[in-house]
């Protein structure tokens, strides 16, 4: 199925607002096994009927989003009645939603909002209980030869996303009728490089049959992606997982500090770091995962170091013996917020971002990585000079891993 995406909004280009929705729905598009051939963006104006017009001569499905509102330069509406050469009616149930919206709110609906309700002859309303805009779905026959389905969604991703999950997905898999041996698979690996793919696993993956492969590359973490029948990805993902052993942290697409905050779930313990370096980056990456109250406990940002001091206990002597950028200074770090915090585990970490600050011993880039729990405590020396951003997220991520892998290696050991 072909699909393009059209996204509406001079704001777009103009770089003050990103554009979230291409990555998003690309993902969701291809949990269904199905993915985009073409994304678009245009400004608000005429620009919206030739893109839409050209987008429906090439594809088979055509998603817009923008431009409901109820202002002069939302006109999306209007321009997809022009281009499928229909009228626009009032849709009395989508006017009776939109006022009662306002009156829900007990306020008042001004005149303009009723072009909100306006509707291609034929096509279908898609309810919005998150906002005033409806979005509009006309079926292929309503685009005569070009049998092509046209979704029209608010701009608001608040408004944009549940509309997608709830109206758009059903349709799209109506229309798509995918094979049931269509198997998609993305298994996510740390510690390893695109690279090393190449190297060591390109030849015999090619040599599966009826396998398409593909990678996505980012800091300290790297994507496989597999599609193709059961069997197929199978055999793949066999290969990856042997190939580089311990590696692979998830096999389903979830992130690592959901896998993080899974382990710790399933075994029952908590979690407490002290951040230096990172800012508390490690702190924030697992507190946006569903569920973390339950295993996190304490984030120390100890970034000074009478606050590693003071907060973790650090011993004066080893700061001025090691410096604050030592595996000594980790490892009390980690026993610190461990004890502090009463938790389980705990996870510390402690570098030179720079771009100053470093030294022939201690160059740029350099960072210490502690981890204790109630029986052992260690550290582990990294070196990522790449600049203070990505230091901060390949130091984020290397911490996290380093969880997962105590995690992983206490549940074998107890098994």
């Amino acid at each position: 199925m072909r699909i393009e995406i059209i996204n509406t909004g001079s704001e777009l280009l103009l770089g003050t607002t990103v554009n979230t929705h291409a990555p998003w729905m690309g993902i969701e598009l291809f949990k269904l096994g199905l993915r985009v051939q073409r994304q678009t963006t245009v400004p608000d104006g005429e620009a919206i009927n030739l893109a839409m017009s050209e987008a429906m001569e090439r594809s088979d499905v055509v998603i817009v989003t923008g431009g409901l509102g109820p202002t002069s330069d939302d006109i999306t509406r209007e321009a997809a009645a022009e281009v499928l050469g229909v009228e626009l009616i009032t849709d009395e149930a989508a006017l009776r939603s939109i006022e009662a919206f306002f009156a829900h709110r007990d306020r008042e609906m001004a005149e303009d909002n009723k072009k909100q309700a306006l509707n291609p002859v034929g096509g279908d309303i898609l309810p919005n209980p998150n906002g005033t805009a409806p979005g509009i779905y006309t079926p292929p026959r309503m685009s005569g030869d070009r049998l092509c389905a046209l979704f029209l969604l608010p701009g608001p991703p608040s408004e944009m996303r549940p509309m997608f999950e709830n109206e758009v997905e059903p349709r799209l898999r109506s229309l798509a009728r995918t094979h049931e041996d269509h198997h998609v698979q993305v298994l996510r690996f740390t510690g390893v490089g695109e690279s090393d793919f190449h190297a060591k696993l390109d030849k015999e993956l090619m040599a599966i049959a009826d396998l398409e492969v593909g990678y996505c590359a980012r800091t300290r973490e790297v994507d496989l992606r597999l599609i193709g029948s059961k069997k197929s990805t199978e055999q793949a993902s066999q290969l990856a997982l042997s190939a580089f052993p311990g590696m692979c942290f998830s096999q389903n697409g979830e992130s690592l500090e959901e896998i993080v905050v899974k382990l710790l779930d399933q075994q029952g313990k908590t979690i407490s770091m002290a951040e230096s370096c990172t800012g508390g980056l490690i702190a924030h990456r697992i507190t946006n995962v569903p569920g973390a109250s339950e295993v996190f406990t304490h984030g120390f940002v100890t970034y000074s170091n009478p606050a590693k001091q003071q907060l973790l206990g650090v011993s004066a002597t080893t700061l001025e013996q090691h410096g604050a950028v030592s595996e000594a200074v980790a490892m009390q770090m980690a026993e610190g917020a461990l004890a502090k915090a009463q938790a389980d585990i705990a996870v510390s970490v402690t570098g030179i971002a720079g771009p100053g600050g470093g030294s022939e011993d201690k160059p740029v880039g350099t960072v210490w990585i502690g981890i204790a729990t109630a029986t052992s405590s260690k550290a582990i020396k990294k070196f990522i000079p790449y600049g203070r951003e990505i230091f901060k997220q390949a130091t984020s991520q290397d911490a996290l891993n380093l969880v997962r892998r105590t995690l992983e290696e206490s549940s074998n050991e107890a098994c």
